[in-house]
């Protein structure tokens, strides 16, 4: 079957990483010598890292925090990480508040205290990494992003390290802006909504907003174990229809057809058919 890794369907190895993915992350660090590099320097440094400024001007340890958190993108959009890490992520004017971005605010929040000892009048030395525990947490996290970043990269676009990350980052509590705000969720969701995420992303948001509000139903992340359905529903249907295609892009297959049957992109407004979508929540519940 395309898409796979040793042997097994995508489903299938997505099941089997995620039943021990930070033991074999970690194995997968050790193969690689930039990363092992890059987890050395961050173990190492982080007891000195104290503030915003000493973890900015540490590339490999910023490096290492950012893919934790999943934001390695964003290491050299410097006047945006600052205001992450420096401004108070509870305040409604600040970054993370107004960006509705659940990795961001979870960002902010965990290096919230260096903002509130810059507040204060007296010194502070708190650290996110004041003890092993957090460091270790830390390491391990990007450990599983790069693993994953891996497993996409490997597995001939069968989506196996976005099924993983989208596991671990959705919460139950996940509203549809915040869905929208993390690239890796919404091109889950867009997909498993029988959306090509290339063409999707070509609409303005209002439009993105109404299609999803048609097509994603929020009570399907209400559990954990949901969540891994819908994981594997996206799996799925990147076997059915591989986001591979150089053919340009037209109304139809915006919606998931290609002219063959108009059924499935009159779907999205609310008329029934028998569209690859429904057929892959028939398979998954």
């Amino acid at each position: 079957m395309s898409g796979t890794v040793s042997g097994l369907s995508p489903v299938a190895t997505y099941l089997q990483a995620m039943t021990d993915e930070s033991e074999s992350a970690a194995t997968y660090a050790k193969t690689d010598g930039v990363e092992q590099n890059y987890i050395s320097t961050f173990e190492k440094d982080a007891v000195n890292i104290t503030s915003a400024s000493s973890l900015m001007s540490n590339y490999k340890a910023l490096a290492v925090v950012l893919g934790a958190y999943g934001l390695s993108s964003i290491q050299n959009e410097t006047a945006l990480v600052k205001d992450l890490l420096t401004q108070d992520p509870s305040s409604t004017s600040s970054v993370a508040a107004k960006s509705a971005n659940p990795a961001w605010q979870k960002f902010a929040a965990a290096f919230s205290v260096w903002n509130q000892a810059s507040s204060s009048s007296s010194a502070s030395s708190s650290s996110p990494f004041s003890d092993a525990s957090s460091i270790s947490s830390i390491v391990t996290s990007y450990e599983e992003s790069k693993y994953e970043s891996h497993l996409n990269d490997a597995s001939n676009g069968s989506g196996i390290g976005n099924a993983l990350y989208f596991t671990r980052a959705m919460t139950t509590d996940m509203t549809l802006s915040q869905i929208m705000s993390d690239s890796t969720l919404l091109k889950v969701v867009e997909t498993v909504s029988g959306y090509d995420p290339t063409e999707f992303g070509a609409l303005d948001y209002d439009q993105q907003v109404q299609m999803l509000k048609k097509s994603v139903n929020l009570s399907d992340f209400s559990s954990t174990e949901k969540i891994q359905k819908y994981a594997e529903r996206y799996l799925a249907m990147l076997q059915i229809t591989p986001q591979t295609s150089s053919q340009p892009a037209t109304l139809l297959s915006l919606y998931g057809s290609d002219g063959s049957n108009t059924n499935v992109a009159l779907s999205v407004f609310g008329i029934s058919s028998a569209s690859t979508s429904s057929l892959i929540t028939a398979l998954f519940g």
